[in-house]
């Protein structure tokens, strides 16, 4: 990791994991792409921190690899009830019409994915991380 970041096991804001893990991403990526991250700075990084930014890094790429001439990468978070969700959208393509992976450290978070298509265009993947994740970190 490029000096400067933080290693994902010492984040405990889950805005400074985001940007930590999707800028390194962004500076490979061969075309220019523009972050909004859209992070509420009281969330804790949900469940185990390692792992989370293993499933930011692997949906980051995702939404980059649909966006080969650059584009717009938006990451957003919030509380929604005892749940909290992160969502990646990007401007490529229809997720409909793209390669979905499903990463395995979301079985190891116990994280519910969902792709959906943007109404402006391209696709968005929203990760729900379960109470019993957010409670557990909280604990820690």
């Amino acid at each position: 990791m490029a000096a400067g970041w933080m290693e994902p096991n010492q984040c405990r804001s889950l805005l400074i994991l985001v940007e930590s893990v999707t800028a390194p991403l962004l500076i490979e990526h061969p075309a220019p792409v523009c972050l909004e991250s859209d992070v509420e700075s009281d969330l804790e990084v949900p469940g185990d921190a390692a792992q989370t930014a293993e499933l930011i890094r692997s949906l980051t790429q995702q939404a980059l690899d649909s966006m080969p001439d650059g584009g717009d990468l938006t990451v957003t978070a919030c509380r929604v009830g005892d749940r909290m969700e992160l969502e990646i959208a990007d401007n490529g393509g229809s997720v409909f019409q793209r390669e979905r992976k499903l990463p395995i450290v979301a079985a190891a978070l116990n994280v519910r994915l969902q792709w959906q298509d943007c109404p402006q265009g391209g696709g968005a993947v929203t990760v729900s991380f379960p109470a019993d994740t957010i409670e557990k970190r909280a604990a820690a």
